[in-house]
């Protein structure tokens, strides 16, 4: 009872602080906001390794570009996806306020706009699949705003009360919030009768995945995702939206990103024996094409290569 009674106790006191932080943020101009985000990133990059996962982040980053990668490459790379993940918290708080679908031409360039509404509009089931790359939430809220709602898969937080607020943000634009536990039965559901979901695709999956290259190295990455395409026939959507470089930026009102279709995947086109193989090598491959236009928005303290390939088989043997 106690124990309970100080965990609730903590959640309250993390929610106030969190909304003291959302207050000011909306209060501020967006450069004000970035100036303050930068900040953050900065003292980030001076706590020690083990706090701030630079370890781990770097060697993510010479595992995909290389291990004769600089060392102020990496540096470089890593302060950057912190000021990134700063600036994203920022875009998170300020978007219902700046992004709607009057604003929306001045907010986003749309590259490959032709081939995601002709997906949107073939009467099938779709997955759109992204990754920690970017600023995510943008691109499920243009869709809702544009009408075309889906179902956001997504990892409960710890905190009831931020889970709360982080439902109604993701639901304010008309997409429906699916907790990643138990996940599978709710979007088969809404795949079956047609619908669309988000889902990200760029997380360890253990021993139970199946390995595709990423960055030209194995990495164990969910199957179900292949295995849902093709038991409802759907078609897979893969794409992100990120921040347009800074001489993008100059006269916008707010901040600017490029909505990227990277590779539209129609699942009656992998039928053989390797079709789930297959299928998640093709989505894996496009999403690491649109990481390395903007390789600082990507997260890289995730441990993407945790699972040896040799792992399941050392355990059956």
């Amino acid at each position: 009872m106690r124990d309970g009674w100080k965990l609730s106790l903590r959640h309250v006191c993390e929610y106030c602080v969190f909304r003291v932080l959302l207050f000011v943020v909306q209060c501020l101009p967006i450069r004000m906001a970035f100036a303050l985000a930068d900040t953050a990133a900065w003292l980030i990059c001076r706590l020690p390794p083990r706090w701030n996962r630079y370890n781990t982040a770097a060697e993510n980053l010479r595992t995909a570009f290389g291990t004769d990668l600089p060392e102020a490459e990496v540096q470089r790379l890593f302060r950057g996806m912190w000021r990134h993940l700063f600036r994203m918290v920022c875009e998170m708080v300020q978007l219902p306020r700046q992004f709607s679908l009057a604003t929306c031409t001045e907010v986003l360039s749309f590259e490959g706009r032709e081939q995601c509404v002709r997906a949107i509009l073939a009467d099938r089931p779709v997955l759109f699949l992204g990754g920690h790359f970017g600023n995510w939430e943008i691109s499920v809220a243009t869709f809702g705003h544009f009408g075309f709602p889906s179902a956001v898969v997504a990892r409960d937080l710890d905190n009831p009360w931020l889970q709360n607020w982080f439902r109604r943000f993701r639901e304010s634009t008309g997409n429906q919030l699916v907790s990643k536990a138990g996940a599978g039965a709710q979007v088969s559901e809404i795949l079956q009768r047609g619908g669309m979901a988000s889902l990200l695709c760029d997380q360890d999956a253990g021993r139970s995945g199946v390995f595709v290259d990423f960055f030209g190295r194995p990495a164990s990455t969910f199957k179900s995702i292949a295995l849902l395409a093709l038991q409802y026939n759907a078609l897979v959507v893969v794409g992100g939206a990120w921040r347009l470089p800074l001489e993008q930026q100059q006269g916008a009102r707010w901040v600017r990103f490029c909505l990227t279709t990277e590779a539209v995947l129609d699942a009656q086109n992998y039928q053989d024996a390797n079709a789930v193989e297959q299928l998640t090598q093709d989505f894996t491959s496009a999403l690491e094409r649109l990481i390395r236009r903007a390789p600082e928005q990507y997260f890289w303290v995730h441990r993407r290569w945790k699972t040896a390939p040799g792992a399941r088989r050392r355990k059956a043997a």
